[in-house]
């Protein structure tokens, strides 16, 4: 849902950034690996030792690399298959650490075995999720449906919620329980989202299935 009204408005405020680092001779390749590195970097150092707050900021300021290097792409018309590739497959990459901070962080200092098997769920159906509409469309379909909580709505819950559970070590009291309070979010609503992909799927094969079979009868 956050996909369609706030990547129009980011678009338009990055564009100058994507514009100026093309003008420096910088590919959107490199824009998409020093991004997801950054992401990586600030998730699975900070977040295993609690440092949400910190954690945070590095992750928030190489995150917007998602939306310039396609900008930069566009700008340049340079768009290319590989290009969607790599950020598509380096999307899954940083999810992924950021969740397994979380997950590393509730398996040790955090002590807390079933949030860490929240985290690692949210980490898993995350993945998932993302591959059942690749995998609808490399089969034919449109998989047309927009889930509840896709890879936006995941990222701004729980990057929001660790930064303020965060602010609990500067004494900030009662903050610390938003990011458990966010995970559980995620997790569910990662879970309607995929059945509403597989749901969708299942529809939509069926009707391209019984269409082939008319036009074979027809024929």
């Amino acid at each position: 849902m956050l996909n369609k009204y706030a990547r129009a408005f980011f678009t338009r405020v990055l564009t100058p950034i994507a514009a100026f680092l093309l003008r420096r001779g910088v590919s959107p390749d490199a824009v998409t690996l020093i991004g997801t590195a950054g992401v990586m970097a600030g998730a699975l150092y900070f977040f295993p030792r609690g440092e949400f707050f910190w954690g945070t900021i590095v992750i928030t300021l190489f995150v917007f690399s998602d939306l310039i290097d396609g900008n930069m792409a566009r700008q340049a018309g340079i768009s290319s298959r590989w290009g969607a590739f790599l950020d598509s497959t380096l999307d899954r990459v940083a999810d992924g650490a950021i969740f397994g901070g979380f997950a590393l962080w509730y398996a040790g200092g955090g002590d807390d075995n079933i949030l860490c098997a929240v985290s690692i769920f949210c980490l898993a159906s995350g993945q998932v999720v993302s591959y059942t509409k690749a995998r609808g469309e490399a089969i034919g379909l449109p998989v047309a449906v927009n889930g509840l909580v896709e890879r936006a709505e995941r990222l701004v819950i729980s990057l929001v919620a660790a930064g303020l559970a965060g602010l609990h070590a500067f004494g900030v009291p009662g903050v610390d329980v938003l990011l458990p309070i966010a995970l559980w979010i995620v997790a569910l609503g990662s879970a309607v989202t995929l059945g509403q992909r597989v749901v969708t799927v299942r529809r939509e094969s069926a009707e391209a299935d019984a269409a082939a079979r008319n036009e074979a009868d027809a024929t």
